[in-house]
């Protein structure tokens, strides 16, 4: 199968109307996902052990990539942000029956914890490295974060 036969198929799935089509041939696999304003395209090409893999991507459409969701705050803002500094899972509470760890309002001081964020079954206390004022919480509990990623504004004056 070549670039003019993926690219056919794309075609073709996208006027079908089908949300995904998969196809698995003996050195081939593509799955192709339509969605009412993009078309995604995963193509795994298997080559012979003798040859070096090449692998072939094709993608139909103008399939953009979503930014990581950044937090606006303006430049001239005296606000400073307690980021995520693992990957994991947000919470506010310690366990589903206790208070949560601060709220908006509450002035914290440096090694406060503020959040817990589960990474592979371990919960890790998260701790400001700042003192100030909770102005916002830019996470809902128990909503997935990524490394680096604001979870708090806080006023440090």
């Amino acid at each position: 199968m070549d670039l003019r036969d993926i690219q056919n198929l794309i075609k073709f799935v996208a006027k079908s109307g089908a949300s995904e089509v998969k196809l698995e041939m003996e050195d081939i696999k593509i799955t192709i996902k339509t969605g009412t304003e993009k078309t995604e395209t995963t193509i795994v090409q298997q080559a012979p052990l003798n040859l070096p893999q090449m692998p072939v991507m094709a993608q139909a459409g103008d399939t953009q990539v979503a930014p990581v969701a950044e937090t606006a705050v303006s430049a001239e803002s005296n606000y400073k942000e307690i980021t995520s500094p693992i990957i994991g899972t947000f919470y506010r509470k310690p366990s589903p029956d206790k208070p949560v760890f601060v709220e908006v309002g509450d002035t914290i001081s440096a090694d406060t914890v503020v959040c817990m964020v589960e990474a592979m079954k371990l919960f890790n206390e998260i701790e400001s490295e700042i003192s100030g004022k909770i102005v916002k919480i830019l996470v809902e509990d128990g909503t997935p974060v990524e490394f680096g990623q604001p979870l708090f504004l806080v006023d440090p004056s």
